[in-house]
C-alpha cells in the first residue's frame, strides 16, 4: 500500500503561502468558474507566482472585472478572460477549439449545489451530474492534446467532502426511478469527480499528464446559495485563501510533482474511510471514491453519453 502525501502545510495555509517562492513563470493555467469564491483566489495566487492564467467562465464581463483586479493586485497582466460554459458542451467544445499551445495546469473547479429540484442537462442527464462532472469531462479530453503538449501537465479536480453522501449509482444516475434527493445528486458527482481523477491519471501519467482531486474545506461561498447558507460550524470553517490552499498547491507545487490519482483535503492525502466519519473537520475520502474498477466503469459510461 502508498504511503499518504503529506506536506508541510495544513489546513490554516494559505493560497499565497503554499506558492510562496515558486516561479511560476511560462506556465499556462485554465481555471474554469474563477468568478468568486477560492476560484479567484486561485487566479490570485498563481498569478502571483507568475503563472498565465484564463478565467475559464460563463460570464466574460464580470470576468473581466475580476481579471483586471487581479492584474492590478498582482502585477502580472498574463490574466485572461474566456467564455466557457461546461454546463454547455457546444461551449466545452468552442473553448477547446479556440485554445492553441500547450496547457500546463487545468483547473476545474467551477460546480452547483444541492439544486432545490429536479433539473436536467447535458443530454437530459442530473443538472448536477451534468455541470460537474460531465461537463468537466468533456473539457479535459478535449484539451488533452494541450496538456500533452506541456511536457508535464497537471490537472485538478476540486471535489467534495460531500462525495461521502453518495457514491456513483451506476444504475440510476439521473434519478429516473430513485426520489430526487439533491444533496444525494451533489455527493454523487464529486464522487464523479474523483472517479475521473483515478482513471485519468492511470491512463495519461505516461504522457506526464497527473490528476489529483481534493476537497478545498467549508468556505462560506455563492456555491450555497441553495443551501440557505454554510452549514458548518464556525471553528470548522476555512478562509476563501485556506480554501484555495490545496487546489493551488496541486497545481503549482513542487512537491506535487509525479502524484497523481489521489484525493487530497487540507494540503495532504486524505485516507480512505469504509463508513462516513462523525463530527466535522476529519479528512477521509470514501473507498468507493477511489476505486479503480468504478473509475473505468464511469470513464466509459461517460465515454458513451459524450459520443
Amino acid at each position: 500500500m502508498t504511503a499518504l502525501f503529506h506536506s508541510p502545510f495544513d489546513r490554516r495555509s494559505t493560497a499565497s503561502e503554499v506558492v510562496e517562492g515558486i516561479d511560476l513563470s511560462g506556465k499556462r493555467v485554465v481555471i474554469t468558474g474563477a468568478t468568486s469564491g477560492i476560484g479567484v483566489e486561485t487566479a490570485r495566487a498563481l498569478a502571483g507566482a507568475g503563472a498565465e492564467v484564463t478565467l475559464a467562465v460563463r460570464r466574460p464581463d464580470a470576468g473581466e472585472e475580476i481579471a483586471a483586479s487581479l492584474r492590478a493586485a498582482t502585477g502580472n497582466d498574463a490574466v485572461h478572460v474566456s467564455r466557457l460554459d461546461v454546463a454547455d458542451l457546444e461551449s466545452v467544445s468552442a473553448f477547446a477549439a479556440a485554445w492553441t499551445g500547450p496547457l500546463h495546469v487545468l483547473i476545474n473547479n467551477a460546480g452547483i449545489m444541492m439544486l432545490p429540484e429536479l433539473e436536467r442537462g447535458i443530454h437530459g442527464h442530473e443538472q448536477q451530474f451534468a455541470t460537474n462532472y460531465l461537463g468537466h469531462f468533456a473539457l479535459t479530453l478535449a484539451l488533452r492534446g494541450a496538456l500533452s503538449a506541456a511536457d508535464g501537465a497537471r490537472v485538478v479536480n476540486v471535489s467534495s467532502s460531500g462525495h461521502l453522501f453518495s457514491p456513483v449509482v451506476f444504475d440510476d444516475l439521473d434519478y429516473r426511478f430513485r426520489p430526487y434527493d439533491a444533496l444525494g445528486a451533489y455527493g454523487q458527482s464529486k464522487t464523479a469527480g474523483i472517479l475521473m481523477a483515478v482513471e485519468a491519471d492511470r491512463r495519461w501519467s505516461e504522457d506526464g499528464i497527473r490528476v489529483n482531486a481534493l476537497h478545498p474545506g467549508a468556505i462560506a461561498t455563492n456555491l450555497q446559495r441553495h443551501t440557505g447558507g454554510l452549514k458548518t460550524p464556525e471553528p470548522h470553517r476555512k478562509t476563501v485563501e485556506q480554501g484555495a490552499a490545496t487546489s493551488v498547491f496541486l497545481a503549482g507545487s513542487p512537491l506535487a510533482e509525479g502524484i497523481g490519482g489521489r484525493y487530497f483535503e487540507d494540503v495532504a492525502e486524505a485516507p480512505t474511510v469504509t463508513a462516513r466519519p462523525v463530527g466535522f473537520g476529519v479528512p477521509a475520502v470514501a473507498g468507493y471514491a477511489l476505486d479503480a474498477a468504478s473509475a473505468v466503469r464511469l470513464w466509459d459510461v461517460a465515454t458513451a453519453i459524450l459520443h
